[in-house]
Order: C-alpha cells, then structure tokens, then sequence
C-alpha cells in the first residue's frame, strides 16, 4: 500500500494530539508502476496526486526532543474500513507503542482533497467546525516549528508539486491541454508540440546583517518590519532583509542589491549559511550573512514599514521557530551567548 499526505492548497490534514496536531496518511490503492503500460502509469498522475522523494537521511526524521527520549509524537496512519475492520471509518490506526512512540513514516506520495473525494478514497471525518473530530487541515506556517527537519521539506514538497501540477494543464506555448510524462520523471508534456514543463523554483536571498552598536559596542542586527506581516500593532514582527535573484546576477549580488533597495546601506564580508525550500508559492530561501559597511537607513516604503538594528538583547517579535530568518536570527544571538 502507498501511504499520501492529503493537502487542500496550503493546509495539511492532520490529526490532534495530546501535544498538539500532527499530520497524519491515508493508505491508497495501488498503482501500476512506471514498468507498467503507459496508462496504466498515467492513472498514478491524475491531476491532484504527486509522488515524494525524500531528500534527506533518515536521521533527520527526529527532532531535537525526539532525540532527548521524547516519546509524546506518534506515527499516524489512517486504514480505511476495508484494510482495517476492527476500526470505524474515520478513525486513526496508532502504530503499537513499546515504551516509544515514532514519528510519522516518509510518505510515498501526496494527494489533494478534492482527488480523495474524485476516486472514492475513505477519508477519516473531518470537521472543522468541531475539534472532537481529532482530524482537521492546518495550515502547514501553523506547524513548521514542530516538525522534524525531513517531514517538513517533504511537506514543503509535496505543497510546492501540487501547484506545479495544477499550474501546469495546460501548455505554455500552445495552449494544448498537457500529460505528465510517462517515464517517471517530473514533467508535464505537451502531446502537440512537445514542450516539458518542469517544476521551477525560485531562488531568493535572506540575509541577517550585524554590527557593533555605536555606543555600547553590543552586538547588533539589522531587523524590518515587513507590509507583508500586517499592520504594525503594540508588537509587530521583524524579519531580516529577503527577496527574489535577478536573471543575470550572482547571490552576493542580489544581497547587495536587495540590502540597497530596501534599506539604503552597504554590506560587506558576505557569506553564506544555509537554505530551506519554502512553499509559498514555491521558492528556495538561501540564507546569508553581512557585516554593515555604511549608510544610513532609508526604507523603502513599498516593502517596508520600519527598520533599524536592534541590540540582540532587546529584539522585537522575530518570524517563528521552523523559518529561515529565525534560524539566522539564533545563530547570531547563540554567538553573543544569548537565550533565544
């Protein structure tokens, strides 16, 4: 059986735990694999269902807390009635626990809503409108913070594909309705003109910028409060300086340029940390560091309300733990020998 994450757009079907919701698996009917006929190959690829591919070791399946012994997580899968007929439909199928509990299993592929009502797949009930159901979508910002590294990049996936795919019926070039390639591969194919699309994704660069404060000598980081997070109110976020690669340019040039645009200063000793591939709607965050070289902030007002480097023992609401800029943020204050 191929266990499926079920999605609708950006929310993830989840279950509630006693430590708060945890996306859990439908088990699908089998598929023909791509050695079968080509439609039978097809019939995996219908629009709403993609297949994963994990893209890390599995140690990575392990949070920190999970690694310390704890054992409040367990892996969930749902049976439908006719896989598992002590259960009632709807229900969720625990894995047995012996003194440990797991963390949910690499899922084969990923399906939508919509695609599990299409083809008559048992769904557990879900109710929004009531949490006793223990089965809802969550929005997958909602719970980045909690999961491990993996099922989080698998889930980041699994959103950034089923757009790919919904985005891609028809062909760019001519208009004709598209099939996704028969070979195993990653493509929408027109059948007139034979142009592959491919999923794309974006490459953005996010850098955290410090500095010695003036007149103390404390370390400082350069933070702004975005149009994007809202309105500014009696506790606004503050992100680091982000924004999309330019055709033609290298990364350090889009720092530099981008650390212009929107603040009006100079960076120098420019160096790269980190990435995350981020879903929305499907980039990739390269995260980088700066030093401060010179000028005096100017915002640009069409992307920013505030910004201002703040002492790392004084920092504003920061973007929450499971993001980039959080990551960034803490490496610079774990530096200082600051609590983060």
């Amino acid at each position: 059986m191929t266990n499926a994450f079920v999605f609708n757009d950006d929310a993830i079907l989840c279950r509630q735990t006693p430590n708060g919701w945890w996306p859990l698996q439908l088990q699908l009917p089998p598929f023909n694999n791509k050695n079968a006929a080509s439609d039978d190959y097809q019939q995996a690829y219908q629009l709403g269902h993609v297949t994963l591919v994990p893209s890390l070791a599995p140690s990575h399946w392990q949070s920190a807390d999970h690694a310390n012994g704890s054992k409040d997580i367990p892996e969930n899968t749902y049976k439908s009635p006719q896989e598992n007929t002590n259960k009632s439909a709807g229900n969720l199928v625990n894995s047995e626990v012996d003194n440990e509990y797991t963390f949910t299993a690499q899922a084969a592929s990923a399906i939508t809503y919509d695609y599990a009502v299409a083809y008559n797949i048992a769904l557990p009930i879900i109710d929004e409108s009531d949490e006793s159901s223990g089965n809802a979508f969550i929005p997958y910002r909602q719970l980045m913070a909690h999961l491990p590294v993996a099922l989080s990049d698998q889930i980041s996936q699994a959103i950034q594909l089923l757009s790919w795919q919904a985005d891609t019926q028809f062909c760019s070039r001519c208009a004709s309705p598209t099939v996704h390639a028969d070979q195993g591969e990653r493509a929408m194919v027109c059948p007139v003109c034979r142009l592959r699309q491919y999923p794309r994704v974006q490459p953005c660069v996010i850098t955290a910028i410090t500095r010695p404060n003036p007149m103390t000598g404390e370390m400082q980081i350069l933070l702004a409060h975005h149009h994007r997070h809202g309105q500014p109110t009696m506790s606004p976020m503050y992100g680091l300086i982000a924004g999309f690669v330019e055709v033609g340019e290298s990364l350090e040039h889009a720092v530099v340029r981008e650390v212009a645009e929107e603040v009006n200063i100079s960076v120098s000793d420019i160096s790269y940390v980190s990435s995350q591939p981020w879903p929305f709607p499907s980039n990739l965050m390269l995260g980088f560091r700066a030093s401060y070289a010179s000028g005096d902030i100017i915002i640009q007002e069409e992307e920013l309300a505030h910004a201002d480097f703040f002492d790392v023992s004084n920092l504003p609401k920061i973007p929450p733990k499971g993001s980039i800029a959080h990551e960034l943020i803490a490496q610079v204050m774990r530096e200082q020998g600051m609590p983060i």
